[in-house]
């Protein structure tokens, strides 16, 4: 569509990224990530619109470079993306980016003012996209997503969204918009000048393909433990987090820590409060963090403090 709304011949371009042209005339035909970051890269480029026509003026290559750089000195995420949302509302009125805290949850908000509805899609999907990957690269994290907004229907590859966006998709929504846990927004920046200088060649795949490491899934593991019921269980984890069990036990190896090891931190951290702030029997207790018996907890509670329940509780009654 951007070809053809600057009457350009797109062949070139298809060509390098090894699209034939079957594929362009089968309206179920897919291609690879790799395909598409070297498409829309050579279309960026050749075109000199980095917004591949969505906006009723280009954005000459090297403004999203720009944005990045201008945020790149931020001493955190939350400054970071608020210096990006303000600055791209500069380059564009077509639409208004916000980002917004409500609570517990950050949300960056895409409000139309303007666009070509047949671009309509490509554009919000991709803006959105492009402010996930970019955030997740800032921190070196991958930003687990609270919810993905887009205010039109489901389209027919709606099974596709899930790939894009690690969370929830909701469709039908006054306008489009990604929410996340705030606390990424502490998060300090961890890329300068020269990593963003290795990023250029392949800037694009933070578009196209989801960023992996998750820096606060220790803490999210650990709120879970904590907070639902039943949610010991790797299967019970990896569906909240909306991944698979093998992804939720390697991410956590990636972060120095293991699911036995989180599910022990917070049994014991609540084994010790139950002891010193309730009268209830050792048996109980045991129970309300999910041992068996009483016997299998006071072994594992003396591993855990040299003491067993007993005594832990007699030392905290003395104090």
């Amino acid at each position: 569509m951007a070809y053809a709304k600057y009457g350009v011949d797109p062949t070139a371009a298809l060509a390098r990224a090894q699209i034939g042209p079957d594929t362009l005339r089968r309206r179920e035909a897919t291609v690879t990530s790799w395909q598409l970051q070297v498409l829309a890269g050579e279309a960026m480029r050749e075109l000199d619109d980095e917004a591949l026509g969505w906006f009723s003026r280009r954005l000459p290559w090297g403004s999203y470079v720009m944005l990045l750089r201008a945020s790149l000195t931020s001493p955190n995420l939350g400054i970071a993306l608020r210096r990006w949302v303000r600055h791209h509302n500069l380059l564009t009125d077509d639409i208004v980016l916000s980002l917004h805290e409500a609570g517990d949850v950050a949300t960056v908000a895409l409000v139309e003012r303007r666009l070509d509805p047949a671009m309509r899609e490509f554009c919000l999907v991709t803006l959105l996209r492009n402010i996930h990957g970019i955030s997740c690269w800032l921190v070196d994290s991958g930003i687990a997503l609270e919810a993905v907004a887009f205010p039109f229907k489901a389209p027919a590859h709606a099974a596709v969204y899930p790939v894009l966006f690690p969370g929830p998709v909701h469709f039908g929504a006054l306008h489009a918009a990604l929410s996340f846990d705030s606390r990424y927004l502490a998060l300090p920046l961890r890329r300068d000048d020269q990593a963003l200088r290795a990023l250029l060649p392949q800037a694009l795949s933070l578009v196209v393909r989801p960023y992996r490491r998750d820096r606060l899934l220790v803490q999210r593991v650990r709120m879970l433990l904590q907070d639902l019921p039943g949610a010991g269980t790797a299967d019970a984890l990896a569906h909240a987090l909306n991944m698979s069990p093998r992804t939720l036990h390697r991410q956590l190896q990636q972060e120095g820590a293991s699911l036995q090891d989180l599910k022990d931190e917070v049994r014991r951290e609540q084994a010790m409060a139950l002891l010193r702030r309730t009268a209830r029997p050792v048996k109980q207790v045991a129970q309300a963090v999910g041992f068996t018996s009483e016997k299998s907890f006071a072994r594992a509670f003396r591993q855990w403090t040299g003491e067993s329940p007993a005594e832990y509780r007699r030392k905290g009654l003395a104090v």
